[in-house]
């Protein structure tokens, strides 16, 4: 399926609500560089993917490594255009508005038994052959249910709201988790949390795994889809990820699930393993 500029029965708007696209994707281009820029920045998202305790020092030695003559200072500001960071500091690529409310973690310690308990999102960086997204998404940390997710060619908060209020369609957790980016600390976001009855929790500044199991999804995604196929176009990627979150909800099984698929976990409420804590911080995927 894909959208029909001449279709007289539905409006681009509402073709794009039916696509599950932010409603701006059809009128953007992937966000890009210069074809060298774009470069660096795969290898590099490809290299933090597997070390994400690499800063920009050790990036640039690494790019170094491959034959690329860089500085540092460029690989940095790519970097920072990523969102990413050595997990020391926190990789954020949402970055935090000091005007905002910050509320506690509340999840350290905490057993997850049950579908619905918690929740989190964030967002990531998406590679196409000629340009990039932004990858966000709701997920469920008792059953690893992506819930919902959205793609944009910019960080403002609306593909984030989208996600959310399309999430809530399908149930309501007690707790909702995220880093303490503007995104989710604006008001319209947290308000719209509290009309909800749930209790917010955001990442500890300076702890990169406080959101563990939505950074073993990213991994898990890159690895089984954004990096086996060479998206030209929004679309494109749109398509691929649609497919890809069908298979990784309703076929991929996961060890820790006992080799169940996140589906069944989710709409069962199993408890593979008597519960599960974040205080696993492996980032392994399955």
């Amino acid at each position: 399926m894909y959208i029909e500029p001449s279709n007289k029965k539905l409006s681009i708007s509402k073709q794009a609500e039916l696509l599950g696209l932010n409603r701006s994707s059809y009128y953007f281009k992937a966000a890009g560089e210069n074809e060298q820029n774009l470069l660096l920045m795969n290898l590099i998202d490809e290299e933090y993917t597997e070390h994400p305790f690499y800063g920009s020092r050790k990036m640039t030695e690494w790019l170094k490594l491959q034959g690329h003559i860089i500085n540092r200072k460029r690989i940095q500001r790519l970097m920072r255009l990523m969102g990413l960071e050595a997990i020391y500091p926190k990789r954020n690529l949402s970055k935090a508005n000091k005007e905002h409310l910050k509320y506690p973690y509340l999840l350290r310690g905490v057993k997850i038994f049950r579908p619905n308990q918690v929740w989190s999102s964030d967002i990531t960086y998406v590679r196409l052959s000629k340009g990039f997204v932004y990858l966000t998404s709701v997920l469920d940390w008792h059953s690893r249910y992506v819930l919902s997710w959205k793609i944009s060619n910019s960080l403002e908060n609306s593909f984030c709201m989208e996600a959310l209020e399309e999430a809530l369609e399908i149930g309501k957790p007690e707790i909702f988790n995220t880093d303490q980016g503007v995104q989710f600390t604006s008001d319209k976001f947290t308000d719209r949390l509290d009309k909800a009855g749930i209790r917010i929790s955001m990442d500890g500044k300076g702890r990169a795994l406080d959101n563990i199991f939505v950074e073993r999804l990213w991994r898990t995604v890159k690895y089984e889809s954004i990096y086996l196929n060479n998206f030209e176009s929004v679309k494109e990627l749109y398509e691929g990820l649609k497919e890809y979150f069908n298979f990784y909800n309703y076929q991929r099984i996961h060890q820790s699930l006992g080799y169940k698929t996140p589906a069944k976990v989710y709409q069962a409420g199993e408890s593979p393993h008597g519960g599960i804590g974040n205080e696993d911080k492996c980032l392994k995927t399955g």
